[in-house]
């Protein structure tokens, strides 16, 4: 399978990227699905639109810094996860600016800056990637109904997982399943996964007029209120170049991919991880979990023999779309109260005990050295989250698995809402899992 990109052509219009909007046009809303590659919703835009805006929008609840916050970042994230996203951005824009066109930064309320660009740019389509974070579909309702009160065509492939959530839980009953086995079953095989995928766009249409809309460049970190923070050697940069670079590295080393298997590895080996280290870039979309996929499949394809579900590296992409599914079809997954998932465990209460842990002081070696990882990287060994998890609930501190969550959320580069709050609930013996012995879980 080919792997990279034919971003380097230059485009003919790269000059003047910016054009009168005259005919048909369409925005393009990157929120997740920060690449080229395998973008439906990027190829459907410029199909028949004379000009498209590819649009992200800066959120200041996600972007901009919270002094109360227990690490420097914002009220919703970290100062790593929000570092990594701006490369991602950066990386995007630069492969853009390569097909002649290049991403237009706003900011403000996205649901807001949405409905006025769709007034005022004239737009015959909406295009963006799914999405089943509650966050996000809270935000695509309002925009969807403002769109289609207007007249213009939303459309919203799901691209960001190997399956619709939605058909799974159909297929089930209406009712999500609730074993990976039973999830396997159900899904079988994934419709798309017999045709190769795009991975490759020569071109697309100008940019259009922006009219009155304030459009900035990628900002910094500086740009964002962070001051001059002196910043931490981490080994993963942000963005669909990095990703692909990583993807090939990989899958090149077929011995490695066909022998895989979870939960095996060192979780201390951090010159080369002993895993992928692609759940970051799947996390923001700079990496296309079906073409991901779909390159495990032609290494399979070509060897003697290899793992299954769901020690593979397959059966790990598998795993998060358990989860995706799971969280999608239960209400307050996010949570032990109201979540019929979850059981209701009398947790202990003591904000010191969980500053200790969160700022690796609890006199545990192994757990200190993990959690200190987590402060400077972002990311840590699957087997390294297992043993913090297990440490903060059920192993020792007994404090509420919601409390570590929040940690995790906030610090981890790779953190995804669905994924995070399964591994949780797993972890700490809350739901999926009761035994009180080593679990097999999803984490690249």
């Amino acid at each position: 399978m080919q792997l990279s990109l034919c971003l380097s052509k230059p485009a003919q219009h790269l000059k003047n990227p910016l054009m009168a909007a005259s005919g048909s046009g369409s925005i393009m809303w990157f929120r997740k699905g920060l690449r080229i590659h395998d973008n439906p919703a990027l190829e459907y835009a410029s199909k028949g639109s004379d000009f498209v805006y590819p649009v992200f929008v800066i959120d200041p609840h996600y972007m901009e810094p919270d002094p109360k916050a227990f690490s420097p970042g914002s009220r919703l994230a970290g100062l790593n996860r929000i570092r990594f996203l701006l490369e991602s951005l950066v990386d995007l824009d630069t492969s853009l600016k390569k097909l002649g066109s290049r991403l237009l930064i706003l900011r403000g309320e996205p649901g807001q800056v949405l409905t006025r660009c769709l007034k005022e740019w004239g737009v015959k389509k909406l295009c963006f990637e799914y999405d089943t974070d509650p966050h996000y579909q809270a935000l695509d309702i309002r925009v969807k109904e403002y769109a289609s009160a207007a007249g213009i065509e939303v459309f919203s492939p799901v691209s960001h997982t190997l399956f619709n959530p939605a058909d799974i839980i159909q297929r089930n009953g209406g009712k999500p399943p609730l074993t990976y086995q039973s999830f396997l079953k159900l899904a079988g095989q994934p419709s798309w996964a017999s045709s190769p995928l795009l991975t490759s766009i020569s071109s697309l249409p100008p940019v259009g007029d922006v009219g009155s809309c304030e459009i900035s460049e990628v900002p910094t970190i500086k740009d964002l209120g962070y001051g001059d923070i002196e910043q931490e050697w981490i080994p993963f940069r942000g963005g669909e170049s990095e990703a692909l670079k990583r993807l090939k590295e990989s899958i090149s080393d077929k011995e490695w991919v066909a022998n895989f298997e979870k939960p095996k590895g060192n979780p201390s080996a951090f010159v080369k991880p002993a895993t992928t280290v692609l759940s970051p870039y799947l996390k923001f979309g700079c990496l296309s979990s079906r073409y991901f996929y779909q390159c495990l499949q032609d290494v399979y394809k070509n060897v003697q023999k290899h793992t299954s579900p769901p020690v593979s590296l397959a059966g790990q992409l598998l795993w998060r779309d358990f989860f995706y599914t799971v969280a999608f079809g239960t209400p307050n997954f996010d949570r032990m109260e109201g979540n019929k998932l979850c059981k209701q465990i009398p947790w202990n209460d003591d904000d010191e005990l969980l500053a200790a842990w969160r700022e690796a002081r609890t006199g545990y070696p192994w757990i200190d050295a993990i959690m200190v990882q987590l402060r400077k990287w972002g990311w840590m060994h699957h087997l390294a989250r297992h043993s913090v998890a297990c440490f903060l609930t059920r192993g020792d501190l007994f404090l509420h698995w919601e409390r570590g969550r929040d940690v995790f959320e906030r610090l981890l580069i790779d953190s995804d809402w669905a994924i995070n709050n399964g591994n949780w609930l797993w972890l700490s013996c809350s739901s999926f899992f009761y035994q009180v012995c080593r679990s097999s879980i999803n984490k690249f």
